[in-house]
């Protein structure tokens, strides 16, 4: 921020002279919008910061997306700017090579939005790559010639990599991050947990570690922000399973069958 500064001028003179009034030093704010500070985070819209976030290339075939947000600090231009992201940590080349090479806009008269970064599961130099073991991988803005990197805490994030059907948190029991609210384990829905159950589900719904809400009062069925469904919603989706898993079974020579041999039920 340059501050333009205007002294006072005084004259005067002796005798008949008159002074002119001497006024108080008066400091007029202007602001250099040709470069400022981009913050990024995981979490919400709303500004609420995740310390990281899971990405599962299991989870989708070929493109997958994971959604951050950028907002800068500062005042909006009337242009759009662009910003890239790049992966740093072990695993940054690795998964570099799934990673759609993309620039994202600030669009002009903006602050900031909701972004994605799109990977592609067939490109993993290794199939086997994050199978066995999660790999943690911080991603950052490349400072250039509009964005220098946003304030302390929101200048990286951290994604942990997966590739296999890991069971959700929330499946048996109620992590201690939402006791705010009143949220329920998916088991209460949809039985016991298998591999192969859980990959039915994601073919048939479309959802991947989803929440279960329930509320006194109205929710919509879906909230696409926090990956939350409403109890009722739950219980529809429950019967829609029932419904996929009976054709499933009456198209099929046996029936879905789950890792360890038991018969899948809803």
């Amino acid at each position: 921020m340059a501050i333009v500064t205007f002294l006072p001028a005084l004259t005067g003179g002796v005798g008949g002279g008159s002074l002119m009034s001497a006024c108080s030093q008066e400091s007029i704010p202007t602001y250099d919008t040709s470069q400022t500070g981009l913050d990024i985070w995981v979490g919400t819209s709303g500004g609420a910061v995740y310390e990281s976030v899971s990405y599962n290339y299991s989870y989708s075939y070929d493109d997958g997306t994971l959604t951050f947000y950028a907002q800068i600090n500062g005042l909006p231009v009337g242009y759009d700017r662009t910003f890239r992201l790049e992966p740093m940590g072990e695993y940054a080349e690795a998964v570099r090579v799934t990673m759609r090479q993309e620039d994202y806009v600030v669009r002009a008269n903006t602050i900031g939005g909701t972004y994605k970064i799109h990977f592609n599961t067939q490109a993993l130099p290794d199939p086997s790559l994050f199978s066995e073991e999660d790999g943690a991988v911080t991603f950052r803005m490349v400072p250039n010639d509009v964005f220098n990197i946003g304030t302390e805490g929101h200048q990286q994030f951290t994604v942990i990599m997966k590739n296999y059907l890991a069971k959700p948190d929330n499946w048996d029991a109620v992590p201690p991050s939402q006791t705010l609210f009143i949220y329920e384990p998916l088991a209460k829905y949809f039985g016991s947990f298998s591999r192969v159950k859980y990959q039915f589900m994601i073919q048939i719904l479309g959802l991947v570690d989803f929440n279960i809400r329930a509320s006194m009062g109205s929710l919509p069925n879906y909230d696409e922000e926090t990956n939350t469904i409403s109890a009722p919603y739950a219980l529809q989706l429950k019967y829609k399973m029932q419904n996929a898993l009976s054709e499933y079974n009456a198209t099929h020579d046996t029936p879905l069958t789950d890792e360890y041999g038991y018969e899948v039920t809803f």
